[in-house]
Order: structure tokens, then C-alpha cells, then sequence
């Protein structure tokens, strides 16, 4: 984690007002409201309206769920936001990943054992992240692969959760209870 301590706290339900507890009771995940959901409650219509497009990204994305969550674990890791990485790690597994393909993420497009689409998955959210471009050779090795509403959610899941690692990580979201880091 970059901070041990959060700079925003997250709030209690005691310090909740209508519009935030309202929003929060759609947030709620097998009963209870992430550490991300109680710290963005500080500011309720944006916690709104952000939801609205990260359930796109995460439920409505035409990416297959197991692509979806490699790539969000490798913008997590890229930005360094622990919190982002270990949700999705849960999530990962649910779509599929193994322990062992979820660590190798971090290697990248170069570690063995991915097939070309998923090589060129990572190749992409390591290009978008390091120059806000998907390259002509990588883009070519997607379009083998991926259909033009899959590649255009690809960019939007980066860009969101890259996003959304700033958001974590300036303001010190820390790890919920359950969730692992980045040591897996």
C-alpha cells in the first residue's frame, strides 16, 4: 500500500446522509460496503454517477470475464494500487484465473504460458498505461482476436480502473478484510 493510513476516511454508517446511504445500500457486496464505496461517500452524486459506468465496465463489458479481470489486474499492479490489484484477485479467480496465471500478470506480455490474444491483452493495458496508445502491431494482434466493441471496452476498463488507482491510492483506500495484496 502507498499509505498506511487512509487521507480520506471511510465513512460509518452513523456519518452517512440520505443521498450517500441510498447510494451505498446498491453498493453493497454479499452483504457489506467495500472500503472504496464508504471513502467515495464523501461525495454522493459522484459516487452515483461513477457507479453507473464501472458496472458497465465490470458487468456489461463485452470482454470475456477472464480478459476483462487479467487486464484490471495488470492496470492495478501497473499504478501500484494494492487495493484495485487484491479486489481483483477475488474476481479473477471467480472468472477463472489461477493463482499462478494471476501472478505471472504482473510478469506481463513476455512471461511463457500466454497465447497470443492474451499476450497482446497485456501488451495493450501496458502500452495504454505507459503512452496512452495502443501500438499498430499490438492493435493488429487484437483484432485477431477481439471484436470492435470488445477492443473499445478494453480501452475504457483501463482507462476506468486507472482511474480509479488514482482515486485508491491518493486517498489511501486500504485493503478490506479477506482481501489479499499484492503478495497474493
Amino acid at each position: 500500500m502507498k499509505s498506511s493510513e487512509p487521507r480520506l476516511k471511510p465513512l460509518a454508517d452513523d456519518q452517512l446522509n440520505d443521498d450517500a446511504r441510498q447510494v451505498l445500500e446498491r453498493a453493497k457486496m454479499q452483504g457489506r460496503v467495500l472500503n472504496i464505496f464508504r471513502t467515495l461517500a464523501h461525495h454522493p452524486k459522484l459516487l452515483e454517477r461513477w457507479m453507473v459506468f464501472g458496472a458497465h465496465v465490470l458487468n456489461k463489458s463485452t470482454l470475456p470475464p477472464r480478459e476483462r479481470e487479467m487486464a484490471i489486474l495488470r492496470i492495478g499492479w501497473l499504478c501500484g494500487s494494492e487495493y484495485e490489484f487484491g479486489q481483483h484477485v477475488l474476481i479473477g479467480r471467480i472468472a477463472g484465473l489461477t493463482d499462478e496465471e494471476i501472478r505471472r500478470v504482473k510478469l506481463g506480455a513476455d512471461a511463457e504460458g500466454w497465447t497470443e490474444s492474451e499476450a497482446a491483452l497485456l501488451a495493450a493495458v501496458d502500452e495504454l498505461h505507459s503512452e496512452s496508445f495502443i501500438s499498430d502491431l499490438t492493435w493488429q494482434k487484437l483484432t485477431r482476436h477481439f471484436s470492435t466493441q470488445q477492443l473499445l471496452d478494453l480501452i475504457f476498463a483501463v482507462g476506468q480502473y486507472n482511474l480509479v488507482s488514482m482515486a485508491l491510492n491518493t486517498l489511501g483506500v486500504q485493503l478490506d478484510e479477506g482481501v489479499p495484496g499484492f503478495d497474493l
